[in-house]
Parts: structure tokens; C-alpha cells; sequence
């Protein structure tokens, strides 16, 4: 409980699924959320190329505006281009779902982890910039610039868990001032220039020697290359258009043509003012003279309160412009994982309505590169544009495949409008990819194809796992059913382990116990107190108690090939507790090991010791119910089912409904399949399985007549290997956890073992 009250304090108030749509924004809001990328960019864009054509001396910097006006004539036709995305794919998914629909499943592998890789190179390079901004106005704080810029990860990552309306508001401020300052500023620069004679930047008397030879067309495609960090973001909100108010796409439409224009003004006029202020800057001095932009401000506000104003919002911006990467990175990965192109865990929504384990993801990552790169813009930038531009030819490349297959009305100028886009981002990625080679860019180059075969690999084994699901039961009579008893002592536990065998439909039973130093009471008296059903002791000296009741369950299987083999166990807690499935670690081993052997079934009872003063009798065991787990109508689903009706119990069947989608697909199936039971969907607004079905089983007990246990079964399949089973979300384990400390319940795991290897490396 004090967990829940500090991340409901932390975080905010868990929300039900049914408030989504209040958590959906309209433009105002939507603009400083998916527009932050861009909009900051202008602030290091004109200084990435200005450093490039440094290399050259200071004369090439007056090869500045020529190579932004380029960039920005790039910016607007790749605004233009994705306003058709938009259009036409309203759903949202942007370079991934137009690459994968029109070109194929690599092709749209290898935007999503462009995309991916982008998406953490802007944060990463978002909260350098901002420290950078920090650092220019106060270079005491160089030493921490690392440390700084983790702060702010962890500041924005939270504010983001705890919701996507609520990270917009917090935001919405900064981004909006951010832009009312910067147009201030030039403004007031252009004014001050009217008369012939503009401020001077701090650095206009530097002299640069030049580290190269004459300027040539390498050096000014690699400045131009540089200065196309420009358009990163841009894709942003083609991405998350589902992200809007209804009408999401004209809305996301709209709003990524203000974004467009207010980009390519302030990045032009930012361009313009470095040199008419005759800003110089190098690798070397941009630490003892600033970035381009606090120069300019410094020189257009005299240095005064507006300079101080401009580097505030600067960093700000600079810091938030993360947060475009922390909408769409988890709603991207939320995409591939309905692809079957990344874990599952990545479409659960978290309390506050986010893919919560996206965002953590994405901090993670974007943290070591931070560490990794010691939050140095200049090094990070070199791995940036690569992944951008990649998911622009792509995405660009597929729309006009879509054009060309639809033909839909004006079809003819929206697939000239998406060449060009494609034929111009294509060119630049070629440009870039060859000038930033050496300067870092071989990094994504080597990371996205390992990226995209790490996907491949996920889809083969969920096809792998689904095709093996989707299997019929075989035809031919009920499987026998054989029980083992496991007893460790003559208590209340073991009585109710016989209670349940007695109570149940088996084919054998028989009771086991493996022999330990304090074991000469039971063997003795077991006959006495149990005549009805005699005791196995397993010996061994050289084998522990688990293995020694491993291999005797093992040998009741390979003996008994035609049958299934019931192994019961009961445990007696001390007091209720979330903890209480490790209670006993020698039968949570023995138990997990089970698990993974083929023709186990393991039930699981509990009860709780009582307290000697305590006046209340325990009712006895009088009748068993069994409820099955139905998530959805696969093998595993039909032989649990199986399972139960086998063990002659009144049977109910459950679905926890934590999507509507799935919800409305498993009663569609289940009206078909002809099933004697009516399958109980119970509510879960806040998209919490175990929880709903907590409450499901209490009602259940309050409802039945006293001595009635509950028995909980649960179909699970089971992978082989480790590094699978992370790709799946062990619901069944949790389940288990949670009803470990219920009364009046047990709990049996019917395993479904997948017949074919299903591994990540296939």
C-alpha cells in the first residue's frame, strides 16, 4: 500500500482506459509537444554548419546563407511530403506503417529503427545543447555539464509517466516562449541593422586559420549535411497523429504546417544574423565564446535582461524538445509490438495511460549515450541526421508506391510532390552518410542493421509461437488423470491436499514424500491418521528433495505416456502477504521447475496457519469450483478448459477484459466455438489483469457456500530457452503471486509446451 500511495504521488492518480479521450490534444497543446524537436533544432543547426565551413577559415563562413537557404528549401519539401503521409494514413505510424505497407516488412524494419535510433539521438543531443546553453552563460558549470543532463532525462522522463496531456501542459509554456523570444530577438537584430551598422558578436574579431584547403564541394555538402539537423523531428507528428483531437488528421495536418513555417523562419533568420553580426565560431572556442545564438542574443540585447531571457528559454526548449522523441518512441514501439517486431510488454498501456515501458526505455538508453559521449553536442550530432534521413527516403519511396497502386483522386500531383521528397531526402542521405562517415556516423550505420535483424528475429518466433497456438486439439478420448500428492508433514495442509484429490475426479492417486531429518513422525503415524491413502517415501542421500521429487514425477509421466500427471501441493503461510509465494523456496524451485517439464499439471492450495486465541472454526472443505482463465481461444485455452471438465467440477469461464479490441474478438470467438459455459468478461478499467481478477475470485467465494474452494486454472504455454521468455509477459507467474495469499483458493497451471523450437535466434 505504501508503494501505491508513493507512485500515485509521484506519478498522478491511476486512469481508466475509458478516460483516453481526454487525454488526446488539440493543436495549441499539440504543437509544443510533437513540435519541440524541431523548433529547437534551429538553435545548433546554423552552428553545426558554421563549424564545418570554419574548417575552411573565416571567409567560408559567408557560405552560410546559401547552404541554410538550401536546408530550409529541403525542410519545406519534406513538410509538404508528410502532410501527404498524414492524409493518407490517418492511424498514425508515419515512415514504419507507409514503409511496411508499401515496400515490405525489411524496408519498414529499417525505418522503424531509424526511426528508434533518431528518436534517442534527440534526446541525447537535446539535453546536450540544453546543458550547452546552460554552460554558455555559466562556464562554471562545464565539470557537471554530464551529470546535468541526466538530471534533466530523469525531470522529463517523469513528467511524461505521468501522462501525455499532462507533459503538454508543463511544457506548452516554455515552447511557446521560446519562440516569442527568438522572434523578438531577430526583430530586434534586423531593426538595429537597418541603419548600415550591426552589433558585433562577441567572437567578429577571431581569427580562424584555415584546417583545410581551398572550400570545395565536399566541405560544403558536409555543412550542408550539418545543417540538416534542421529537419530532425519533422516526422514527429505524421507518427503520432493519433495523439489529436478528432479530426486527428487535418489537426496534425495543420499543425505540422504551422510548425513548418515557424521552423524555416527562425531557422533563416538565425542563419541571417550570425552573419550580419559576424559571428565566428570553432570547435575550440565555442566554449569560451558560447553557441551561435547566445552571441546573437548577447549582441542583439546588449547583453541584457532579453540575453539572459533568450538563454533561459534556449535551454528550456532545448531540454523539452526531448519530449517530441518521448511521445513517438513509445507509441512507435507500441506499433511494432502489434507487429510482432518488438517485446509485447511494449503494448501494455501503464496507470496514467502511457507506454510506460517505452519511456523508460528511451531514458535508459538516451542516459548512456550521455555517459558514453560525455554530453558533447559536437560528437553526438555526428550520429544524428542518419536515421532521420533514412526514414525520410523510405517513408517518401513507399507513398509514392501507394500513389501509383491507389490512384486515387489527384493522385498525379501527390506522387510528384512525394518523388521530389523522395529523390532529395534520398540524395542528402547519400551525402550524409559519406561525409559523416568517419565523424561517428558508422555507428548508426552498424546499429540499425542489427536493430532490423533483431526485429526479423522477434517476428519469426511470435509467427512461430502463433502458428503452434493455433493448432487444433487432438481428437480421441480424455486423457487420464494421475495425482501426486506432495506431503511434507501430518497437518492441516496435508489434510487439505487429501480433501482435494477426494473431492475431484482422477484416474490414481497416490501421496509422495521425499524423506528429510525430521521425517521418522510422519512415516510412522501416516497410516494411522490416513489409511485411505498410503504414503511413498523417496530415500536419498546423494540427491536434494527436490530432485529426488522431480525425478519421481518425471517416472510417473514416462511410465504413464497416455496419461497426464497432476502434481498437488499445499502450503500453510503464516499471514496474508504479496510475498507469500516465496515463502517456501525449496517448493517455488521444485514448482518453477515443473513448469518446464512437458504433461505436468501443478495445483497449488494454500491455507493460513491460525492463531492459537483465535475463537474462528475453519470451515471444511466441501466442494471444489473451478474457474478458467480465457485470454483468447487458443490450443492452450481448449486443453485447460479440457483439464477442468475432466476433474467433474462445476466449470466457469473468465475473460479480463484489458482491451476492447481483444475483449470483442475473444466473445465473437467464443459464441462460435460451441462451448456449454458463458463466458464472464469482468472489467478492468484500469488494464490490470491480476487485480480484476482478485476482486472476480473474492465476489466468487462470497458467493458460494461456505467450504467451497475456488480453483483457479490457468492455461500457459511455455517456450523453450531463457531469452524468449522475456518476450512474453508472464501474466501466469503473476497471477499466481497474487492469489498465493488468498484464502479459499488454489491455484493450477496447466502448461501448454510449444512442440517446435521457437527461439529469437532462428
Amino acid at each position: 500500500m505504501r508503494w501505491i500511495s508513493f507512485k500515485s504521488r509521484l506519478l498522478g492518480r491511476p486512469l481508466a482506459s475509458s478516460e483516453a479521450e481526454h487525454q488526446l490534444l488539440p493543436k495549441t497543446l499539440a504543437l509544443p509537444v510533437f513540435a519541440s524537436d524541431p523548433l529547437s533544432s534551429v538553435a545548433y543547426a546554423s552552428e553545426e554548419a558554421m563549424l564545418v565551413l570554419a574548417l575552411a577559415g573565416a571567409g567560408a563562413l559567408t557560405l552560410l546563407s546559401p547552404v541554410s537557404v538550401a536546408v530550409a528549401t529541403l525542410l519545406a519539401v519534406v513538410v509538404l511530403s508528410y502532410r501527404q503521409t498524414i492524409r493518407a494514413y490517418p492511424q498514425g505510424g508515419g515512415a514504419f506503417v507507409v514503409s511496411y505497407e508499401n515496400l515490405g516488412v525489411v524496408p519498414g524494419a529499417v525505418a522503424a529503427s531509424s526511426l528508434l535510433t533518431d528518436y534517442v539521438l534527440t534526446v541525447a543531443v537535446s539535453m546536450s545543447a540544453g546543458v550547452a546553453a546552460i554552460t554558455s552563460a555559466v562556464p562554471e558549470l562545464l565539470p557537471w555539464r554530464v551529470e546535468i543532463a541526466l538530471f534533466f532525462v530523469a525531470l522529463v522522463t517523469l513528467a511524461n509517466l505521468r501522462g501525455v496531456r499532462e507533459a503538454s501542459v508543463m511544457f506548452a509554456a516554455p515552447t511557446y516562449l521560446f519562440i516569442a523570444t527568438v522572434f523578438t530577438m531577430m526583430v530586434i537584430g534586423f531593426v538595429r541593422c537597418a541603419d548600415g551598422t550591426c552589433p558585433q558578436a562577441i567572437s567578429s574579431g577571431l581569427e580562424i586559420e584555415a584546417e583545410v584547403g581551398a572550400v570545395g564541394l565536399f566541405l560544403i555538402l558536409r555543412a550542408f549535411a550539418s545543417g540538416s539537423t534542421a529537419l530532425t523531428g519533422v516526422e514527429a507528428i505524421a507518427d503520432g497523429v493519433q495523439a489529436f483531437r478528432q479530426p486527428k488528421a487535418r489537426n496534425a495536418a495543420a499543425t505540422l504546417g504551422i510548425m513548418g513555417g515557424i521552423a524555416i523562419a527562425m531557422f533563416l533568420g538565425i542563419s541571417t544574423l550570425a552573419r550580419l553580426f559576424q559571428v565566428r565560431i570553432t570547435e575550440d572556442t565555442i566554449d569560451q565564446f558560447g553557441t551561435v545564438i547566445s552571441q546573437i542574443g548577447r549582441a542583439a540585447f546588449d547583453g541584457g535582461i532579453g540575453f539572459w531571457v533568450l538563454q533561459v528559454v534556449t535551454a528550456g526548449i532545448l531540454v523539452l524538445a526531448a519530449d517530441t522523441a518521448y511521445q513517438d518512441f513509445p507509441r512507435l514501439s507500441a506499433i511494432l509490438a502489434n507487429h510482432r517486431m518488438m517485446p509485447r510488454q511494449y503494448r501494455n498501456r501503464g496507470d496514467r495511460l502511457v507506454f510506460s515501458n517505452g519511456v523508460v526505455t528511451l531514458a535508459l538508453a538516451a542516459g548512456l549515450l550521455i555517459a558514453a559521449f560525455d554530453a558533447e553536442v559536437s560528437r553526438l550530432i555526428q550520429l544524428y541526421v542518419v536515421g532521420v534521413f533514412t526514414s525520410f527516403t523510405l517513408s517518401q519511396t513507399g507513398m509514392v508506391r501507394r500513389w501509383l497502386r491507389t490512384r486515387e483522386q489527384g493522385w498525379q500531383r501527390s506522387v510528384v510532390l512525394n518523388l521530389i521528397g523522395a529523390i532529395t531526402t534520398g540524395v542528402v542521405l547519400v551525402v550524409v552518410a559519406v561525409v559523416k562517415f568517419s565523424h561517428g556516423a558508422w555507428i548508426v550505420l552498424i546499429a540499425v542493421p542489427i536493430l532490423v535483424s533483431g526485429m526479423m528475429a522477434i517476428r519469426r518466433h511470435y509467427l512461430g509461437v502463433a502458428s503452434q497456438l493455433r493448432q487444433e486439439p487432438p481428437a480421441g478420448p480424455v486423457r487420464p488423470n494421475r495425482m501426486l500428492v506432495l506431503v511434507a508433514h501430518a497437518d492441516e495442509a496435508a489434510e487439505r491436499a487429501l480433501r482435494y484429490v477426494d473431492l475431484v475426479h482422477s484416474d490414481h492417486v497416490q501421496v509422495v514424500h521425499a524423506v528429510e531429518p525430521d521425517s521418522d513422525d510422519l512415516i510412522h503415524t501416516w497410516d494411522r491418521l490416513y489409511p485411505g491413502h498410503p504414503l511413498e517415501v523417496i530415500e536419498g542421500e546423494d540427491e536434494s528433495v527436490v530432485g529426488r521429487l522431480l525425478t519421481r514425477v518425471r517416472r510417473e509421466r514416462d511410465d504413464h505416456p497416455e496419461s497426464r500427471v497432476t502434481v498437488v501441493v499445499s502450503e500453510r503461510f503464516r499471514r496474508r502477504s504479496k510475498l507469500a509465494l516465496f515463502s517456501h523456496p525449496n517448493l517455488l524451485l521444485l514448482k518453477t521447475r515443473l513448469l518446464f517439464e512437458p504433461g505436468i499439471v501443478v495445483t497449488d492450495l494454500t491455507s493460513f496457519k491460525r492463531r492459537r486465541r483465535s475463537g474462528l472454526t475453519q470451515v471444511p472443505m466441501r466442494r471444489v469450483e473451478s474457474v478458467v482463465l480465457v485470454s483468447d481461444l487458443t490450443r492452450p485455452i481448449r486443453d485447460a478448459i479440457a483439464y477442468a471438465e475432466n476433474l467433474g467440477l462445476a466449470v466457469r469461464t473468465v475473460h479480463v477484459d484489458v482491451d476492447d479490441i481483444q475483449r470483442d474478438k475473444v466473445v465473437e470467438q467464443w459464441a462460435a466455438t460451441g462451448y456449454p459455459y458463458e463466458l464472464e468478461v469482468v472489467p478492468s478499467p484500469y488494464r490490470e489483469v491480476t487485480s480484476a481478477l482478485v476482486a472476480y475470485v473474492r465476489d466468487r467465494r462470497r458467493l458460494c457456500l461456505p467450504g467451497t474452494l475456488v480453483n483457479v486454472i490457468i492455461p500457459e504455454f511455455i517456450v523453450p530457452g531463457r531469452i524468449t521468455q522475456v518476450l512474453h509477459n508472464q501474466t501466469g507467474l503473476a497471477v499466481k503471486a497474487v492469489l498465493a495469499p488468498e484464502p479459499g483458493v488454489a491455484v493450477t497451471s496447466v502448461p501448454f509446451h510449444l512442440g517446435v523450437r521457437a527461439r529469437i535466434d532462428a
